[in-house]
């Protein structure tokens, strides 16, 4: 996972009723601005000033400019003084990436003595950036519309996170998904359109047959598979659980011998992100483990039982947070077991063996257990809890005509007890608004029993990437009720339909 270089547009709207002078300030006032966002320490990329943009064929010719360059990821646009609308028609309908709306201004308090209409005809963003919402707002242009004074790290944090959905966009189109294997047998929820979500999002989806990576696996050498226990030995603490020390590092080999074949595998067939099932092994020794759990450390994504569309998202949601200052991690995740006692409830997550630990807290042990699934032998894994916090649980669900993103805020804590017995990295949280209502509204929602986890993303941002990509978004938070989230559901049909 390499954070690219990318770069935002800043593009300031005005015409030349009131002369050079005031087109010299306009000009000066909005380069003042990019300095000051990117001086700010705020925002995760950089800001690129443009000349200002008075007429139909220098919007036109920007717009496409930007629709060009690779390492544009998105325009910002604000209309110092009054922009006529239409000259922004024709670069708007050809411009293809995403798009915020700063609604700001260069003054922040109103200079009461010396303010005249000079001024005034100067500082027209109030209702500049009025007609040029208008016409974006006609043309049914989705975009993101940020409203206060440019130097208020309120409004300089909130450009910095549009600034990681817009790479999510742009970025969601480079994601390619290796399916080692199909779907677990007869489970709907992990099915889809595969076409329809390339259509939709850019996603290519292949199918390659297990013994193909098994072969790359083989062809690992014993020096490398040395060299990478010797890393494990370093970072993690063995816990043998009785096992003879030579048979457990046996066990443990087999997973980095994986996790050296998988990944070489996925790099020189250009793939982001991986689904292994189970009850198709081929000539692996093991089911991927621990060589899972390291691959999506690296920012691999992955989803459990050949669910690539869980795959996909936690690829895409890596994408989003990487290079966030203190972050707290991603990673696949699966409803498992309900703690019902009032007062105390919640769910518990995990699954059989995959779980990133990135979002780990605390110590990570490996540990050698026999597992029923798979017919194979007793697979290795990193054994760890979750960090506390708050999160959000995403489930993109394939409805039959359209694609839904289900966003459940919830809040992480630490179980009562260990859980000694259970040899899985695990996560504990309860969803918002509570349990029963969290509940409830996933369900009647068709979320999916795994979902793509994050302590780093808002379900804001989340949404926000869902407009843009044309799909509906439902949102479960503190301020949901069953019969106004039915409501929703219901407008979400018709609308989506």
């Amino acid at each position: 996972m390499k954070k690219k270089d990318y770069k935002f547009w800043f593009c300031t709207g005005s015409q030349d009723l009131y002369g050079d002078e005031v087109l010299q300030h306009v000009a000066a006032h909005s380069k003042e601005i990019v300095d000051t966002l990117n001086a700010s320490g705020t925002l995760p990329y950089e800001v690129v000033w443009k000349p200002v943009l008075i007429t139909n064929q220098l919007i036109r010719e920007t717009f496409n400019k930007a629709n060009d360059d690779e390492s544009c990821a998105g325009v910002i646009t604000w209309m110092h003084t009054f922009s006529p609308a239409k000259s922004w028609i024709l670069g708007l309908q050809e411009y293809r990436k995403p798009l915020l709306h700063l609604h700001t201004q260069y003054n922040e308090e109103l200079p009461y003595d010396t303010i005249d209409m000079d001024f005034m005809n100067e500082n027209q963003a109030a209702h500049g950036d009025r007609e040029y919402g208008h016409i974006v707002s006609r043309m049914r242009i989705e975009r993101k519309v940020v409203v206060g004074y440019w130097k208020d790290p309120v409004v300089q944090g909130k450009i910095a996170s549009w600034m990681h959905t817009a790479v999510g966009v742009i970025e969601s189109s480079h994601i390619r998904v290796m399916r080692v294997a199909d779907n677990m047998r007869n489970v709907a929820v992990t099915e889809g359109d595969k076409v329809e979500a390339q259509i939709k999002f850019g996603w290519e989806v292949d199918s390659y047959p297990v013994n193909e990576i098994a072969d790359s696996v083989a062809a690992v050498s014993d020096s490398d598979v040395n060299a990478l226990m010797d890393e494990y030995e370093s970072r993690y603490q063995f816990e043998l659980d009785g096992r003879d020390p030579d048979e457990f590092r046996r066990h443990v080999a087999v997973q980095a011998k994986i996790e050296l074949g998988f990944e070489r595998f996925l790099e020189e067939k250009d793939y982001q992100a991986i689904v292994t099932h189970f009850g198709d092994l081929g000539a692996l020794k093991q089911l991927p483990g621990l060589a899972i759990q390291r691959l999506m450390e690296k920012g691999y994504g992955f989803g459990a039982e050949g669910d690539w569309k869980v795959a996909a998202m936690v690829r895409l949601m890596k994408i989003m947070t990487e290079g966030m200052p203190g972050a707290k991690g991603t990673s696949m995740m699966e409803d498992y077991t309900y703690n019902l006692v009032r007062g105390k409830e919640g769910i518990l997550e995990a699954h059989m063996l995959e779980i990133c630990p990135s979002i780990s807290d605390g110590p990570i042990r490996v540990r050698v257990k026999p597992l029923s699934m798979g017919n194979r032998e007793d697979p290795a894994r990193l054994v760890f809890t979750a960090k506390e916090g708050p999160g959000i649980a995403v489930s993109m669900v394939d409805l039959g005509n359209r694609f839904r993103l289900i966003i459940n805020d919830v809040e992480c804590r630490k179980t009562e007890r260990p859980m000694p017995e259970l040899p899985v990295a695990t996560a504990y949280w309860t969803p918002q608004p509570d349990l029963y209502t969290g509940a409830e509204a996933w369900i009647l929602a068709g979320g999916a029993h795994h979902t793509a986890f994050t302590y780093d993303l808002t379900a804001e941002q989340m949404g926000d990437w869902a407009e843009l990509m044309g799909i509906e978004a439902v949102f479960i938070n503190k301020n949901t009720t069953i019969p106004e989230f039915k409501r929703d559901l219901k407008l979400g049909e018709v609308f989506y339909r």
